[in-house]
């Protein structure tokens, strides 16, 4: 096992590995989007298209009100009478003007909604394709990085940034880059247009709702605090459910539920009055919002009817300021949330980009050595192996040197943290070794490549893996052609047979996401009978024996002794017995490697 009290320590539940919250801003803004432009450079070309189209539906529907102040004038000119030479004239209404008039605006909220549906499609095909993309990238990189990445990086972690950064990005990229450009645009334009139309109801109407806005910025800067601590107590509340959860049989033999029980109403507690604060905040933004608004309609309805009477401007353009007030308005709040969605993308994106950027293995691609899996025989040899991870101030494996002739029983031995399973991970070639030398079949490790050394090889893991399948698909994994007859004989080997007819559906019973319907030695016995399937050379058995009772270690143990026959055998052990059917332990500790041959007569005793 290697040292894991000088590795970085393990984050916390709801800790940093969870991906950036809303609004969390990247450390490097400016370096992260331009990063983030450059990646999306194979989709410019919809990414253009959809800025265009996102320009031309604000465009359009910016022209709508001053279309619509000139039908208002007509059907005002068509109604109201008119006093000529002394007599009152009744108007016809041009029908046809307002016929017209009524076409072009169809046309134009038409053309708006059709540019802004062509935008939103080709901004969710560069999303998805770009979100698809990361997430290959990511699948590709897993499988390049060194061993030493996951000492010093959480699971939770990596996975996060595979789901939640990527679908950040994917999110933005859908909904806000177009959303802001045509807000911007219909911010820009009604202002340009409300000027162009009356520069006093322009000063009217954007004066009104900027006092109204410097109202609303006034309760967001309040309201932050309180939405930041709401984030953190929600996050001490889920640590401490999903701590407590996950110990449940230890909380209940150690009475701890009282405890437990407390420090849950406390983090509830404070969890309701953020909670309490942040919403009664938030819930007024809204009124705000429809104040700001009807402000501005009233001021623009007061000022322009005053300059109606004076001749100044028509009742139509009156209901175009109307309409203005809405473009003006909307706009604002829609680039705030645009931008705030844009910091937490910078966030992801940064993430992402870094795990991109991590330091690869070895390239392997150009070694053309390979050793034949039918044909190896199976003889391991150590030459003054050196090893030292990248944190620690000192060699976990110092000078060592043994060999393992084919067909023997290996028992590496040692207090936890000796580097136990170091030895094995070196052998894989998981890690690169500092100095020496590691030889199968004469041939170095560093002439051979990972995919060829791991062909070579098979495993039972310290901790046990299942997947979501059958019991007979967990232990076919990834092997082809295999029998259920051989299935069931290799079962029968280790004893799991007689455990697997007496499920509900035999060797078709479904393993849940957790492995919840079976126990942890059964899980260990599936994981045993994966590895004897596989029928490698070479075997490596990682604490194969933990969880098992008495029972189940001696079939272990007789499973080994079959396998001497044509088998190299890696045994890493607590147990004794196992140690005393090997042919050499090997002790490790402290960095110093000790070997020995267990006596026949201590053989005789243990086993007979």
């Amino acid at each position: 096992m290697a040292n894991n009290q000088s590795r970085p320590p393990r984050r916390g539940p709801m800790g940093p590995g969870m991906g950036p919250g809303v609004g969390e801003k990247a450390k490097d803004f400016k370096s992260a989007v331009k990063r983030l432009v450059k990646e999306l450079g194979k989709f410019k070309i919809l990414i253009i298209i959809a800025l265009i189209l996102a320009i031309a539906g604000a465009v359009l529907s910016i022209s709508a009100p001053d279309r619509l102040s000139k039908l208002t004038d007509e059907i005002q000119a068509g109604i109201i009478p008119k006093m000529e030479n002394g007599q009152i004239i009744m108007p016809e209404i041009n029908m046809d003007a307002i016929k017209s008039i009524a076409i072009s605006l169809v046309i134009l909220y038409l053309f708006s909604a059709i540019c802004t549906f062509i935008q939103s499609i080709c901004m969710t095909e560069v999303a998805n394709n770009f979100a698809r993309s990361l997430r290959t990238r990511i699948s590709v990189k897993i499988n390049k990085l060194p061993l030493s990445y996951f000492d010093r990086h959480q699971s939770g972690d990596t996975l996060s940034r595979v789901t939640n950064d990527v679908d950040t990005i994917a999110q933005t990229m859908n909904q806000s880059l177009g959303t802001l450009v045509s807000n911007i645009t219909l911010f820009l334009g009604s202002i340009i247009m409300m000027f162009y139309t009356n520069w006093i109801m322009a000063l009217t109407a954007i004066l009104s709702s900027l006092l109204g806005f410097m109202g609303m910025f006034a309760v967001l800067a309040k309201s932050q605090k309180y939405f930041v601590a709401k984030q953190e107590e929600l996050g001490n509340l889920n640590g401490h459910i999903e701590e407590v959860y996950s110990g449940l049989n230890v909380v209940k033999a150690y009475n701890g539920k009282k405890e437990s029980d407390k420090k849950f109403d406390e983090y509830n507690q404070k969890v309701c009055e953020a909670n309490r604060k942040s919403q009664f905040l938030s819930g007024i933004m809204q009124p705000i919002m429809n104040f700001i608004g009807n402000f501005g309609y009233v001021a623009v309805c007061i000022v322009g009817a005053l300059l109606t009477m004076n001749n100044i401007i028509s009742f139509g353009v009156i209901i175009a300021f109307i309409t203005y007030v809405r473009l003006f308005t909307n706009p604002l709040s829609q680039i705030a949330q645009s931008m705030t969605s844009l910091q937490s993308t910078a966030a992801a994106s940064e993430r992402v980009f870094e795990f991109l950027d991590e330091k690869e293995m070895a390239d392997q691609s150009k070694i053309n050595k390979t050793l034949d899996k039918n044909n190896v025989k199976g003889k391991i040899e150590f030459d003054n192996v050196v090893f030292q991870y990248d944190n620690n101030d000192k060699p976990t494996i110092k000078n060592f040197t043994a060999t393992a002739e084919p067909g023997q029983k290996i028992a590496i031995v040692g207090p936890t943290g000796a580097g136990k399973t170091t030895m094995v991970n070196l052998l894989m070639k998981f890690y690169d070794i500092n100095s020496g030398d590691i030889r199968i079949d004469g041939v170095s490790t560093k002439e051979l490549s990972r995919e060829n050394i791991h062909s070579l090889f098979t495993m039972v893991l310290q901790d046990t893996w299942l997947f979501e399948g059958t019991v007979k698909e967990n232990i076919i994994y990834n092997q082809k052609n295999v029998s259920d007859e051989r299935v069931k004989e290799v079962c029968k080997e280790v004893g799991l047979d007689h455990f697997i007819r007496t499920l509900p559906k035999g060797y078709d019973t479904i393993i849940d996401e957790n492995s919840h319907n079976i126990s942890g030695g059964q899980k260990r016995l599936l994981s045993l009978t994966r590895t004897l399937l596989k029928d490698a050379k070479i075997l490596i058995f990682d604490e194969a024996t933990s969880s098992l009772d008495t029972d189940k270690i001696q079939n272990v143990i007789n499973v080994l002794n079959e396998l001497k026959k044509n088998h190299t055998v890696i045994v890493i052990t607590h147990k004794e017995e196992i140690e005393n059917i090997a042919d050499e332990v090997i002790t490790i500790n402290d960095g110093k490697v000790k070997i020995k041959t267990p006596r026949v007569s201590d053989i005789m005793v243990k086993n007979y």
